[in-house]
């Protein structure tokens, strides 16, 4: 009876959300007469907010204004990017370093941005990497990477990269439980519960950003999904999402659905810092890396750690405790207040509401339903606060307005629900199009909400948009929000495959100290020149390195020859300009990367490997001036061993007749 029970739900749940035949009951396209001018941005006029959208499997980061949803850029973060160069270019290499190897693509799936007192500061901006599990740091002083850590003993990185109220710990937690990496993981895959263990990592940020593997928890194997900090009271506490409490390794679908509730895990981590003082844990090997940008001489570097910081979960049975939650949960969201839990179980047709009140006296009074492998089980009753009945099909994940109100996006269903925490009824409801995911309101996972717009971000978008083959485009859907009944103002298309996302008044951004060129006198690479008299091209053996300089609109030098088959040429341009938005780019025919693509006052390098002898162009690849097309010069490449001198010039060597 019970499998057919859970065949029913998974034929309903996947008819629904693979051949969007259940549409919600208003699935009408209608929107107020007025959206249009709510999303409309004049000329030269600047958007309300940024939105910061995950790029999933694109592994980048978009960024998005509001309420225009228009592209302002895309942020190479995980993956190459010809685009920019980076991945390619040898200043940016090092950071998609890992203790794999050099990692060019990863899955990017979610988004926070650095917090002071509970709020938004515009100063950071975090991303996870699933696949191969990092961390990065996003400068938005430059909406540029600026550093990339590894998370050691993961198998994925989903449950991340979320913060505490003041950024003092990001968290990442494993999407897929695997045996540590100092454990023997050659071992049968059926001994999953004996040898697969989770690891919950915990990322110290600095003062200026810097981040530091703190320490790790290790706990029983399963599979985190989302997480969030606690705020205000509950400030010092991490709540997770869990699923796969059956701990099955094959067919997740059928066998990690078994269970009628997962969990939700609350971690006390300051609690776990009392333990780390008092010497509780333990250092074990581990190797993982952590890769770092540096503005002055604009090159990444990677430094290999050698050991984490241990706590065993089970062993200190008062850091981590179970809560009941609905099957499969997704989301874990907190409210402003840091007193509301929610839950999210993807097969649901309720979402339960915890009390953090009601969990402290709950663990006081040890009021627990036994362990689940070691770790206390705290009654369901106990800690909730109450169910929203009826909100519709397969919650995922909820954010909040700031004005007692949470929203939560139904993935079956397809569509938004607005409900109030206080007493858990059902205010509004608006169709989604289609089977949405995450949501997103401007600071809806912190203490203080702009409760003006949300957005939700749809896994399939049949309809929507004018067809592109096999593959749709991926979908954002904003709503307004400010008033009693949310309004559908607009769709627009994203890269990737959105996930998490994060949303911020523009001016806490653009008016805090963006930069806007880099100065020449503060560029400290180790081949810049500053200035054309400083350029030359020399000899090192089978290595040449061209000190190269652009400006509008003109490379020097640009005549070089002397070059030979099978050198490395490295190209350090320097682009001269001190002025704001002038960038220049930089390619050469036949290099086998990239092109580059250079702001003002920086320097960045092409490795370039000539395959055969000949004339090679090179030119700016970024429109900069009414003379861009002239901007160009050429190489010649001789044979191996030909006795060519190297020569440069720019000007001189004029046409013979």
């Amino acid at each position: 009876m019970k499998n057919k029970l859970l065949k029913s739900i998974f034929a309903i749940a996947f008819g629904c959300a693979f051949f969007v035949s259940c549409k919600p009951k208003d699935s009408s396209d209608t929107v107020d007469g007025d959206a249009a001018q709510k999303v409309y941005v004049a000329p030269g006029k600047y958007d309300e907010f940024y939105n910061f959208v995950s790029g999933g499997f694109s592994g980048q980061v978009s960024v998005y204004g509001l309420p225009s949803g228009r592209l302002l850029r895309v942020m190479p973060v995980f993956s190459e990017d010809p685009q920019s160069g980076y991945g390619y270019s040898e200043e940016t290499k090092a950071m998609l370093n890992t203790s794999h190897g050099y990692v060019p693509w990863d899955d990017q799936h979610h988004l926070d941005l650095s917090q002071t007192n509970g709020e938004v500061d515009g100063r950071w901006l975090f991303a996870n990497a699933n696949n191969t599990p990092r961390i990065a740091r996003i400068d938005l002083k430059t909406f540029k990477t600026a550093e990339i850590i590894e998370l050691p003993n993961c198998g994925g990185n989903h449950s991340s990269p979320f913060i505490t109220q003041n950024t003092e710990y990001i968290v990442g937690a494993s999407r897929f439980s695997v045996p540590a990496d100092n454990d023997d993981g050659d071992v049968p895959i059926n001994t999953y519960k004996k040898n697969f263990k989770g690891h919950l990592s915990f990322v110290k940020v600095g003062k200026e950003g810097e981040l530091d593997l703190a320490f790790q928890i290790v706990t029983p194997g399963v599979n985190f999904d989302l997480s969030h900090p606690g705020k205000k009271e509950s400030h010092g506490w991490f709540f997770f999402s869990c699923y796969n409490t059956e701990q099955a390794n094959t067919l997740l679908e059928v066998n990690a659905s078994k269970n009628d509730k997962d969990f939700i895990m609350a971690v006390n981590w300051k609690k776990a810092e009392e333990y780390i003082k008092a010497g509780k844990g333990k250092r074990v090997p581990a190797n993982y890396v952590h890769n770092t940008w540096d503005e002055k001489t604009q090159t990444a570097k990677s430094e290999i750690k050698k050991e984490v910081l241990i706590l065993d979960a089970a062993e200190l049975k008062d850091i981590c405790y179970m809560i009941p939650c609905p099957k499969s949960p997704h989301g874990c969201d907190i409210d402003p207040t840091g007193e509301y839990i929610v839950g999210s179980g993807k097969l649901a047709a309720l979402i339960p509401v915890f009390s953090f009140t009601k969990l402290k006296n709950a663990i006081a009074k040890k009021q627990f339903d036994g362990n689940y492998a070691g770790i206390p089980v705290v009654k369901y009753e106990a800690a909730l606060h109450g169910e929203v009945q009826k909100p519709g099909l397969g919650p995922l994940h909820t954010e909040f307005d700031g004005k007692g109100n949470a929203y939560t996006t139904m993935f079956v269903s397809s569509e938004v629900v607005k409900w109030s925490i206080k007493d858990l009824k059902v205010l509004d409801r608006k169709a989604t199009y289609y089977s949405p995911g995450h949501l997103m309101i401007p600071g809806g996972n912190t203490e203080k909400p702009f409760g003006k717009y949300l957005v939700v971000y749809n896994k399939i978008t049949k309809d929507r948009f004018l067809p592109t083959g096999p593959e749709l485009a991926q979908s954002a859907q904003l709503f307004d929000i400010s008033g009693d009944k949310m309004k559908l103002l607009l769709d627009y298309p994203t890269i990737g495959e959105p996930h998490y996302a994060q949303g911020i008044p523009a001016d806490k951004i653009r008016n805090n100290g963006q930069l806007k060129y880099y100065k020449m006198a503060d560029n400290l690479h180790p081949y810049v020149a500053r200035g054309e008299k400083e350029t030359k091209v020399v000899r090192e053996g089978k290595k040449v390195h061209v000190y190269m300089t652009c400006i509008r609109s003109h490379f020097a030098p640009d005549n070089i020859e002397g070059i030979r088959v099978g050198d490395e040429v490295y190209f350090h341009v320097t682009n001269l300009e001190q002025d704001w938005d002038v960038p220049h780019g930089f390619a050469i025919k036949g290099a086998n990367t990239a092109e580059l693509l250079i702001m003002p006052g920086e320097t960045i390098t092409l490795k370039w490997v000539p395959q055969k002898k000949g004339i090679f162009p090179f030119y700016c690849t970024d429109f900069c001036s009414a003379l861009h097309q002239e901007m160009q010069g050429y190489v010649r490449v001789s044979p191996a061993g030909s006795n060519v001198p190297i020569t440069y010039s720019l000007g001189t060597n004029l046409p013979k007749e």
